[in-house]
């Protein structure tokens, strides 16, 4: 059977979430977008735990069913500590098989942190102490690194992160084995680090919504023989390419930190461009946010381009709203025009994932307008092009093939006479 999955999200218990992220929101938003497994998220939170308490588990597999949708119980936690006189910041997703050993995570990590406050809770502990406390509980429980290149709560990240994912998990490293890629990556940059390729990469969305251009915006494809947890992880622990078939991936300028950038003042930079500038806002003077376009070509001891052998392949798609929304240049959020056209489309294919990879040139063109349907297609072909996101920006697709980037004119560096 093909599953089409995403492992990590938020409830309405986490900030600055949708009140429609619960059951019944997730998962009637799983059915338009073509989900067949999600993970339930926010399982730490104590209300949120109550509530997963109405699934029904599936024979002993792991999996759980909720309205005809299928679940897997995760959550994503927050580690703080001290780390070579420097405090880090590192996000995790959880995985758990059963509710009994989440209600023993749950007592666990409440020691370290309040599991009230947040739908993702701050924990005081080190990345290592994590995966030594959920170990000892279980070792069918599965650590993920969330994210694993976002400035300011990642493993690689350019604000409070490490150079190597050892250097984060230390002695427990053995334990992890997979790692998210976030939506400012892809699996080609990864690649680039041969330190990682003893990793399994997967992809999820993050959401905080359940509407179809946020949830399953990125997510997992596999060929299962049977649903279970084990199967899953097994065949994302074995790189499996006969199971784990491809992940979905948004184009990483996409996302919100892939060049370096600051936010105040307007200025997104390619990292040749930020290095001319020492990384310094020519505007303000302040530290840029380095994106993790840069902070890959820090790490990086391979060249562009590089497939290891192993390698799980990937598809780059963008949700079908923004497509609509861009190509039509209605650019706001919920817009009825825009909402009306993806439905439309959505109720002629089924699911949003049809619309997106599956619907041939001639369905699309017969079922919507020109334009439209030439914009799918060249988004499954990668043939747009983007203003990068940058310091928590949403990058911009662009459709017009005749667009050219305009620079950012940085300002002459000072002779010595100057000073």
């Amino acid at each position: 059977m093909k599953v089409v999955a995403t492992f990590h999200f938020h409830s309405k218990y986490a900030r600055a979430t949708s009140k429609n992220m619960d059951l019944d929101g997730i998962s009637a938003g799983m059915k338009v977008k073509g989900l067949d497994l999600a993970g339930t998220g926010d399982f730490t939170f104590p209300a949120w735990f109550e509530e997963l308490k109405k699934l029904e588990e599936i024979d002993n597999t792991g999996i759980f069913r909720y309205n005809d949708a299928h679940f897997m119980l995760t959550g994503e936690v927050s580690t703080t500590f001290e780390h070579e006189n420097k405090i880090r910041r590192v996000h995790h997703v959880i995985q758990a098989p059963s509710l009994e050993i989440v209600g023993q995570i749950n007592e666990a990590l409440s020691k370290f942190g309040n599991l009230s406050s947040d739908g993702r809770p701050m924990l005081s502990m080190t990345a290592a102490e994590l995966v030594e406390v959920l170990m000892e509980i279980s070792s069918d429980i599965v650590i993920t690194s969330a994210h694993i290149w976002t400035p300011f709560f990642s493993v690689f990240g350019s604000k409070s992160g490490f150079n190597s994912v050892e250097e984060c998990y230390q002695d427990q490293t053995k334990h992890i084995f997979s790692l998210e890629t976030g939506l400012s990556s892809t699996p080609d940059m990864n690649w680039r680090l041969s330190s990682l390729d003893k990793f399994t990469l997967v992809s999820s969305c993050d959401s905080h919504s359940q509407n179809p251009w946020r949830l399953g915006r990125e997510a997992n494809v596999f060929e299962l023989k049977k649903l279970t947890y084990n199967e899953i992880w097994d065949a994302v622990r074995k790189k499996d390419k006969s199971k784990f078939l491809y992940t979905i991936e948004v184009p990483p300028e996409y996302g919100k930190y892939h060049y370096t950038g600051h936010r105040n003042c307007g200025i997104s930079l390619h990292p040749k461009e930020a290095m001319k500038v020492n990384n310094v806002c020519p505007k303000c003077r302040r530290g840029l946010t380095i994106g993790v376009m840069q902070r890959v070509d820090e790490l990086a001891d391979r060249p562009e381009g590089y497939v290891p052998k192993d390698a799980i392949p990937f598809k780059s798609l963008l949700p079908l709203y923004e497509i609509i929304s861009f190509v039509t240049k209605v650019n706001k959020l919920y817009s009825k025009k825009t909402l009306d056209e993806q439905n439309r489309l959505i109720d002629r294919f089924g699911t949003e994932l049809n619309v997106l990879l599956d619907a041939s040139e001639e369905e699309l063109r017969e079922a919507t307008k020109e334009e439209i349907a030439e914009a799918v297609i060249k988004v499954r072909g990668c043939k747009i092009q983007f203003e990068p996101g940058y310091d928590g920006v949403y990058g911009t697709p662009i459709f017009d093939e005749n667009y050219v980037r305009k620079e950012i004119v940085l300002p002459k560096q000072k002779s010595l006479k100057e000073f």
